[in-house]
């Protein structure tokens, strides 16, 4: 009996033709980091579990409901729900809070979370994040909101709101704590079972709850802004200011939460109404507690992290073109085995430059080879018989015009190829100018 195995639920193949639209979102957003001074870190798919639940917050719905979590031979690990509890802990392990200040680090990683799929939300999914280190100040908060901009918009995505807010330190939140209490307390007959239990430890929670009821009960629950002290109302003043200054419109959503315990003062969301329910494509705001809370020295720091999947899918239903792949530079095509060894060798001379050249690895016929580099997409082809290694010399054909010119097979051969190459790809530049 054949096996019928499919992926996971909740998890999504990357083929060839759509690596490109990863590619493109990719190398964006990489190359603004870098203009921002942020550099790449990688760290561990999984990590040990009271990373998360001291970190994300025991109240959360990722630690509560949707973790992955394995026990192998009496150790927890956890599959990472997001990417800045790992990279802090990352930053910290390696000495890099040691160094000058800021820190700043980007990443590209997968996280995973067990819940509901449908478009825009998947179990397995993937983010681009930067985490920055070392300053407390408002202008740090615009800068990297800024950074974040910037790459939406290289992205050249459209129709997209952000939203920002603060969430106070500490102090004031816990005053705000007391009026959300008092607030729920009168309803919490109607609250779910998980935001009971959320009332006593982190009422702010309920705030961030999918349940439709709960979320019609918070609707008109008591609002932080109005509960911050001065430094935290000063902070969110001075970053108001700063992204007027820079021109980046906005909303003060005073809604905004986030998802995770780790935040503190501002919070930020850029969300479009293009893909539906799950709309906000970046996500991020200030933590300056975490570091101290996982051991390290008292240390402020911000990030956000972005959607790779909701990016992608935004840019297709706004029908964003995608930076093509390099296609095949020359397809050739030996008319029986004795002309393989010299294909062999011109192959491997034009891909040393940086080429990509193809000839037949698997016998097919001159004619059937040629329906391969159509697939292919092949700028030229190039036959290869008897006739043309006695003689020295061979056709190059432009799969474009049809044009043919004639080529040595000899040590000129890589370089002549590649002016005709080049020839062909600044005439296409001009012909579009």
């Amino acid at each position: 009996m054949a096996l019928n195995i499919k992926r996971p639920n909740g998890t999504e193949d990357v083929i060839p033709k759509n690596i490109n639209k990863w590619h493109t979102v990719e190398n964006i957003a990489k190359d603004v980091a870098s203009m921002y001074g942020f550099k790449e870190i990688r760290i561990p798919t999984f990590e040990n579990t009271e990373l998360f639940q001291r970190s994300v917050g025991e109240t959360t719905d990722v630690v509560q409901k949707e973790m992955y979590t394995v026990i192998a031979k009496e150790t927890k690990f956890t599959l990472r729900p997001e990417g800045t509890a790992g990279t802090i802990r990352a930053m910290m392990q390696n000495g890099l809070l040691n160094e000058a200040m800021p820190q700043k680090v980007f990443y590209i990683l997968s996280c995973f979370r067990h819940e509901r799929p449908q478009a825009g939300r998947l179990r397995e999914f993937h983010q681009f994040g930067v985490e920055m280190a070392g300053s407390s100040l408002p202008s740090a908060d615009a800068d990297v909101i800024s950074m974040a901009n910037d790459i939406i918009n290289m992205l050249e995505i459209k129709n997209v709101e952000l939203k920002i807010n603060s969430i106070g330190c500490p102090k004031c939140r816990a005053e705000y704590h007391k009026a959300l209490k008092a607030y729920f307390e009168n309803k919490k007959d109607k609250l779910c079972d998980t935001c009971l239990s959320r009332l006593e430890k982190n009422p702010m929670r309920i705030l961030d709850c999918k349940s439709p009821v709960c979320s019609e009960i918070a609707k008109d629950a008591p609002l932080i802004l109005d509960y911050l002290c001065e430094e935290c109302s000063d902070h969110f003043e001075k970053l108001k200011f700063y992204l007027d200054n820079l021109d980046i419109k906005y909303t003060v959503d005073p809604k905004i939460v986030r998802g995770l315990d780790y935040y503190t003062k501002t919070v930020f969301e850029f969300v479009t109404t293009d893909i539906g329910a799950q709309g906000t494509i970046c996500g991020g705001g200030r933590y300056d507690g975490l570091i101290e809370q996982m051991g390290g020295q008292k240390t402020p720091a911000l990030g956000f992290a972005m959607g790779l999947e909701r990016l992608i899918l935004t840019m297709e239903n706004q029908g964003i073109s995608f930076a093509e792949d390099m296609g095949c530079s020359l397809y050739i095509a030996p008319m029986d085995e004795s002309a393989v060894p010299y294909s062999m060798k011109l192959a491997a001379e034009l891909r040393s430059s940086g080429l990509w050249v193809e000839y037949d690895t698997v016998g097919r016929g001159l004619k059937a080879q040629m329906k391969y580099s159509d697939k292919l997409g092949a700028a030229f082809t190039m036959v290869l018989g008897e006739n043309e290694l006695n003689e020295n010399k061979a056709k190059l054909k432009n799969m474009k015009t049809g044009e043919e010119t004639e080529i040595m097979l000899d040590s000129s051969f890589g370089e002549h190829f590649s002016d005709i190459a080049i020839g062909e790809m600044f005439g296409e530049v001009l012909e579009n100018i």
